[in-house]
């Protein structure tokens, strides 16, 4: 059966190829064809429902053995500028407001008291510093580069980078954040870099940021701790 999109307007008891998107969950796809995100996991053969592949095959529907077929090309990557090669990206991760781990909500309170220690509300362009002391007074993790630098460093057993928006990164507490590049002549250079504080709208690094945006920023990327 050849693969194609579902219009969401489609019925949702017909059993379809789906071919998933940059951008899709299990979580939001269980919502949108009426199911339950373990049943698309099982059903198809998913392992880590936290980590799906852009432009792979997932068959929904309601009956019958589901198959889940990876396509030759796996946009869930990430370059990363290592030897090693990219990590794998994409997918759900089974973390809302609601249920962020115990760590996570440390690297917030940390994260916050980093701030406040540093700039208050009035960044003092130390961004990178003041998540490293996060990083540090949670986890006991040193962790060095600027703001465009500190995601390469992050430890790959302690940290994983997911796919989501800002939007939905903002609801969630403890989620590192990171951006290649700013509107100002520093963030040009050095990017920016940051921890969620689980509202909707702060963050914090050298300096609590009220209002977060992706406005003049690019290469944005998030990272959420293991544990």
């Amino acid at each position: 059966m050849a693969n194609y999109r579902i219009n969401p307007r489609e019925r949702r008891t017909t059993p379809k190829d789906y071919v998933i998107q940059r951008g899709d969950t299990l979580t939001k796809l269980a919502a949108r064809f009426g199911t339950t995100v373990d049943k698309l996991a099982r059903d198809n053969n998913i392992a880590n429902k936290d980590l799906i592949f852009t432009g792979a095959s997932l068959k929904v529907g309601y009956s019958g053995k589901d198959t889940f077929e990876p396509s030759g090309s796996r946009q869930g990557l990430r370059g990363g500028g290592r030897p090693t090669g990219g990590q794998d990206v994409g997918g759900p991760t089974g973390v809302g407001p609601s249920n962020a781990s115990s760590g996570m909500r440390r690297l917030a309170e940390s994260a916050r008291r980093a701030a406040m220690g540093m700039g208050g509300y009035n960044s003092q362009g130390l961004c990178a510093t003041g998540v490293s002391r996060a990083i540090r007074d949670a986890y006991g993790i040193g962790v060095s580069g600027n703001g465009n630098q500190i995601d390469n460093n992050l430890p790959r057993d302690k940290f994983k980078q997911v796919n989501m928006t800002l939007e939905e990164a903002l609801k969630i507490p403890g989620l590192v954040l990171t951006w290649e590049s700013t509107s100002t002549r520093l963030g040009r250079i050095y990017g920016h870099t940051a921890i969620t504080m689980g509202d909707g709208h702060t963050t914090a690094s050298d300096f609590i940021e009220r209002n977060t945006t992706n406005n003049g920023r690019s290469g944005f990327k998030v990272f959420m701790p293991i544990n």
